[in-house]
Parts: C-alpha cells; sequence; structure tokens
C-alpha cells in the first residue's frame, strides 16, 4: 500500500516562513477559513489563544501550509509548523529546489535578496547546487 505524505518543518513564526517559500517556489499559501476558525471558537472547541492575525486574517497560530498550484496531485504539501524554540543545529533532511544549471545563479540571487543566505557552493562530476538558509536558517539546495 502506498501513502501520501506531506513534508512538515518546525517553525518560531510559521506564517512569514510560509509566505516566504511560497514565494520562493511559486506556490500558493493555503487560505484559512476565518469563518471555521470563529465557529470552532463559538462551539468551545478551540480558544482565541489558538489564533493569530497574519495579513490582516484570523488564522491558526499552530500553522501555515502552502501547496502547488496544480494541487497535492503535482506535489506534496509543505506544512510550517509552530515550535518554541528556534533552529539550532544543521538539519536532518532539506528541500532541493531543481532549476536547472542554467538558472543557479539567478534563483540564488532573488532568494538572497528576499533573505536567504548562502552557505555553500558544492559540486560533484558535471552537476553542482547552492546550499542556502531560509529566514529561519532551514538549509535547503538550489540545483
Amino acid at each position: 500500500m502506498a501513502y501520501d505524505f506531506q513534508v512538515v518543518i518546525d517553525s518560531v513564526d510559521p506564517h512569514p516562513l510560509a509566505d516566504w517559500w511560497a514565494d520562493a517556489l511559486g506556490w500558493q499559501v493555503e487560505a484559512q477559513d476565518e469563518s471555521f476558525i470563529r465557529e470552532l471558537i463559538g462551539k468551545g472547541h478551540a480558544s482565541e489563544d489558538d489564533t493569530t492575525t497574519h495579513n490582516g486574517a484570523l488564522v491558526w497560530k499552530a500553522g501555515a501550509a502552502i501547496r502547488h498550484p496544480d494541487g497535492l496531485e503535482r506535489a506534496p504539501r509543505v506544512l510550517f509548523q509552530l515550535v518554541p524554540e528556534p533552529k539550532s543545529v544543521k538539519n536532518r533532511s532539506h528541500l532541493d529546489i531543481r532549476v536547472g544549471a542554467g538558472n543557479i545563479e539567478a534563483e540564488v540571487a532573488r532568494l538572497t535578496a528576499r533573505g536567504a543566505k548562502e552557505l555553500h557552493r558544492g559540486r560533484q562530476g558535471p552537476n553542482w547546487w547552492v546550499t542556502l538558509a531560509d529566514p529561519e536558517g532551514n538549509e535547503f539546495c538550489v540545483s
């Protein structure tokens, strides 16, 4: 039996990080249904402490998700999950953004202009990549 999955990235501020990654990948931040959130609060299933305001909308504090514009059939969902502590050690896994060798430098320039930090350049035979960190320090590669 095969299973679907989503990728989860811990974050101290999930909504801005979801916005950053949606821009980085050309994906979309999933909308959160404010009326549904208010309904759950009204029924006592959640509290105001479970929410925050982001870009003028009421959202769940615990996280934000992004998805490929073509939907989950194209790529798994990425969820940015609230955690209390900032990142402190190297990731054990990371995302690779594959843009093609001719586009790496331009994409690195675009992402660093938006807050990424260049960490390392690597090469293996004819293949090369640049390892960056997102605004919260999560490593990823552009190849």
